[in-house]
């Protein structure tokens, strides 16, 4: 773990790069992984079949995902470095900034799918609101400080998510997102777009 983990020393002085990514192999226990590949799966699999959609990547579908998820890992953790390269005592692990980033772009082509709250059983929001929430949330936790979660990591990968999606949707894919967010918005039911 010790090998693996975030450390910002480490990084910044002995220029251990690869700590960016590997963070992001290891979770605090078991919980704390299954949370995140639940969370992983559950978006993950929509929004890969979304990104291999005509309108979108087509059959670079799967590796947008990747890139994604990839280039999420060290993106999350940046504004980490930036904060915590000299400082010895912080660390932080767990892919929780990626399956951020991936729970966001998913929002960004469905941005009506229903997003269950964790405490409230039965109860799902539409996911442009869980992302206003979840983003207030995660900066005012991060502010605050405290406790072992890595709530800026949460909030740098939510936003990496939505600006990866909207960057590389615009530049290589067939879909007007406003367009898409109005259709969204005025179906019974979060659609995947097919036919642009």
């Amino acid at each position: 773990m010790d090998d693996l983990i975030f450390h910002g020393p480490s990084i910044s002085v002995r220029r251990q790069w690869y700590r960016m990514w590997t963070h992001g192999l290891i979770h605090a226990d078991a919980a704390h992984l299954i949370f995140n590949m639940i969370a992983l799966y559950s978006f993950g699999t929509g929004l890969e079949r979304a990104f291999s959609s005509d309108c979108l990547f087509g059959n670079l579908g799967n590796v947008m995902f990747i890139i994604l998820y990839l280039t999420a890992l060290p993106a999350a953790s940046l504004p980490d470095l930036m904060k915590h390269k000299d400082d010895y005592h912080y660390r932080s692990l767990g892919a929780s900034g990626a399956v951020s980033a991936i729970i966001f772009a998913s929002i960004v082509i469905l941005p009506t799918v229903g997003v269950g709250v964790i405490f409230i059983p039965g109860v799902r929001i539409p996911g442009y609101l869980f992302a206003v929430l979840y983003l207030a949330i995660s900066y005012y936790l991060d502010k605050r400080g405290g406790g072992n979660i890595n709530h800026g990591a949460h909030m740098w990968g939510a936003i990496y998510g939505l600006l990866f999606t909207i960057a590389f949707v615009t530049a290589m894919g067939q879909l007007n997102l406003i367009d898409n967010f109005k259709e969204q918005l005025q179906a019974n039911n979060p659609f995947i777009p097919v036919g642009c």
